[in-house]
């Protein structure tokens, strides 16, 4: 038998069929990767890889490389049930107080996402983890009928446990008690932690969950949103997962974040995104969900559009809102980030406006969470510099807010990096927030920051070690899939 096996592995006929096979694979993933129509320098860079790697690029093909682009998340009919939470909320963009950059900035957002703008909402900042669970927390114990929370990262750590036990407590209420968590954000987490609040009548489930043979195919495509809707009335939104370290700072002195709480009508938007999550994932679609804004007298309302997006979207949703906001600025663009990756087209537009003598200023960690990401980020420095853009290096510990300040109107606040992993690859969500009072409290907030950086400047920049010029230079390459 021994005889047989090894000289049917030597024969050329075997030979000719396997290297048949893998010349055939080759050529389907190189025919693949060009009728998908990217852009020409990211289909020219794989297909380098697969003629001159052919085993290592269709590994990484399989990881990196797939395009889920237009592909339905929800049917039509479900889409249009869950419409409903909105209730066909609609406003008269044309006679909004607005700038005309503000109403152009709303419109495109319309036309991309389908999302309604919504005036009349009172929106509340949290810079630091402790005050924002705090709140958090209370709103959840004060729940009466609903609960929806959807988290890239949920710890088993103190805060996460906390958080837990009021979920299953509100759950064996009759409180309808929804959890979505990314599977890979939280794949360290033990499987007892989200078991135990099954168990407790807690509706938990993982986002795009990775198993074999799915592993190549949904590793890249992760769900990094964090929303909460409270009894139809509340709503959280901004960068802070569900973890110690946003609190504590965790191997770092201080965690530097932001994330907002919404009453008003806006809700309902928030309701409706995680209702679309909830329906991709096989659950029944929320279309009795009672929402119910908050209508207390408020001077400071204010008027908000949330815009999503996603691998699964036709366009670069949020992206494009960046775009256009940098693209409209006629007086400043402050953008905070954890990790400065940007587009070719973003990058060009701070470029331009900068060169138009707009004041542009960029604010990243000094020591983010990744030595890559940092070496990444570091790469765009010279060029930003060369156009008069203004470098900061957040120095007390990390940064991970991600905040654009345009102008003196808008400001947007969410889930989303400056990076192409988040334009391009995760299902992120930003609030897009149009108010003169807020946006000068940002500002306000933006400026504080500033004073604990320390700015980058081009004498001393040209001066660092030549190996680090090269590190930045070769993990640029890597930028689309960092």
């Amino acid at each position: 038998m021994y005889d047989s096996l090894q000289t049917a592995l030597t024969s050329p006929w075997l030979y000719y069929v396997l290297m048949g096979i893998y010349v055939f694979t080759i050529v389907v993933t190189l025919g693949v990767v060009i009728s998908e129509n990217r852009n020409p320098v990211k289909s020219l860079a794989w297909v380098t890889v697969l003629l001159t790697l052919p085993l290592i690029g269709i590994i990484l093909y399989m990881f990196f490389g797939r395009s889920i682009k237009n592909t339905r998340m929800i049917t039509r009919r479900n889409r249009k049930k869950l419409k409903r939470l909105e209730r066909g909320h609609q406003v008269d963009i044309r006679r909004l107080p607005l700038s005309d950059e503000s109403k152009s900035q709303i419109k495109l957002g319309r036309s991309l996402t389908g999302s309604f703008y919504y005036p009349d909402n009172e929106v509340v900042t949290f810079t630091s983890g402790k005050a924002k669970f705090d709140a958090l927390m209370d709103d959840l114990r004060n729940a009466k009928s609903s609960i929806s929370l959807q988290y890239y990262i949920f710890e088993d750590d103190k805060i996460g446990r906390q958080i837990a036990d009021i979920l299953m407590q509100k759950a064996r209420q009759g409180v309808a008690v929804r959890v979505i968590y990314d599977h890979v954000g939280s794949f360290h987490v033990r499987k007892k932690f989200f078991k135990k609040m099954r168990e407790a009548g807690v509706l938990v489930y993982p986002f795009f969950k990775v198993n074999f043979p799915l592993l190549g195919y949904r590793l890249n495509w992760r769900n990094h949103r964090k929303l909460v809707v409270i009894d139809g009335k509340i709503g959280y939104i901004g960068g802070m997962n569900i973890a110690d370290r946003y609190i504590d700072g965790g191997k770092f002195n201080h965690w530097r974040d932001t994330h907002l709480r919404i009453t008003g009508p806006g809700v309902a938007a928030l309701q409706y995104s995680f209702g679309v999550d909830w329906n991709f994932m096989g659950q029944p679609v929320l279309e009795n969900e009672h929402i119910e804004p908050d209508t207390r007298d408020d001077n400071n309302k204010v008027g908000i559009q949330l815009i999503t997006s996603g691998p699964t979207n036709q366009w670069s949703n949020i992206e494009l809102m960046f775009h256009r906001a940098i693209s409209n600025a006629r007086e400043r663009v402050y953008v905070q980030t954890p990790y400065f990756l940007p587009t070719e087209g973003l990058l060009k537009a701070l470029v331009a406006v900068a060169m138009a003598n707009i004041d542009v200023r960029i604010m990243i960690p000094m020591h983010p969470d990744s030595a890559i990401l940092r070496y990444a980020s570091f790469s765009y420095v010279t060029e930003c510099l060369r156009a008069g853009i203004k470098i900061y290096l957040y120095k007390p510990g990390m940064l991970h807010s991600k905040v654009m300040i345009v102008d003196n109107e808008l400001a947007s606040i969410g889930s989303t990096n400056f990076d192409f992993r988040s334009f391009e690859h995760n299902f992120e969500a930003n609030l897009f927030v149009f108010s003169r009072e807020f946006n000068e409290k940002q500002a306000e907030i933006f400026l504080n920051d500033q004073r604990l950086c320390e700015r980058v400047l081009p004498n001393q920049w040209r001066k660092r070690p030549l190996l680090k010029k090269w590190a930045e230079s070769i993990l640029r390459l890597l930028s689309p899939i960092l």
